[in-house]
């Protein structure tokens, strides 16, 4: 295995820039965190649809998604969870170097996690919105889509989050989506957060992404 001191950046012949303005827009991750059937992936997936229909290119990261393949090798221990995060956070950078919106829909329940992707991306020079969906365990439960809830409460699914797992709450998020907010007023809240106006057309909103 390759030494830290063996691997050297391979820089390219254009610039962030030159990607960007190819684009006609800025990259940036939004980071939506919440415990399982918060409506994460709903949020995450309105969004995606509302930028795409606007001609910004934009791309969600599934936690299920994730896990499926760059992922499949991890458990959820608390090790692989931080690797999840860790992996995740560095393609969604990749992501928003390339001048794309990403957009990742993770439990991420451990702060410290959620605080090295947000470095990783700040570091870089790249916008970084954190979204708490902030969704009870009670509620969550009673939505269940997968059944895990009343698995993990009888006992079937060690170390759940939320239920023998703890979460970690955003101490200072960017936004915070209640279980109440409406599914079309959330997305406009997610916008905003990013700095796109409600209710741009598509070459305003290009053109507003290129003024941050």
């Amino acid at each position: 295995m390759s030494s830290p001191t063996e691997v050297v950046w391979s820089f390219g012949r254009i610039t962030r820039r030159d990607r960007w303005r190819a684009l006609g827009m800025r990259g940036a991750t939004v980071w939506f965190t919440g415990l399982s059937g918060s409506g994460k992936s709903t949020l995450a997936a309105a969004v995606e649809e509302h930028l795409v229909a606007n001609g910004l290119a934009a791309y969600r990261l599934d936690g299920d998604n994730v896990r499926s393949g760059l992922n499949e090798d991890l458990g959820f221990a608390p090790a692989d969870r931080d690797e999840n995060i860790r992996r995740v956070a560095h393609v969604a950078r990749l992501f928003a170097d390339a001048g794309v919106v990403a957009l990742a829909a993770l439990i991420s329940p451990y702060a410290e996690g959620r605080r090295h992707a947000r470095a990783l991306h700040e570091e870089a020079g790249l916008r970084f919105v954190e979204v708490y969906v902030n969704t009870p365990v009670e509620v969550c439960a009673l939505r269940d889509p997968k059944g895990l809830y009343a698995r993990a409460l009888a006992g079937e699914v060690p170390g759940f989050t939320g239920v023998s797992d703890p979460y970690e709450p955003p101490a200072a998020p960017e936004l915070v989506v209640g279980p109440d907010t409406p599914l079309a007023e959330a997305v406009d809240d997610v916008l905003e957060a990013l700095g796109i106006p409600r209710g741009n057309e598509v070459c305003e909103c290009k053109v507003h992404h290129l003024g941050w």
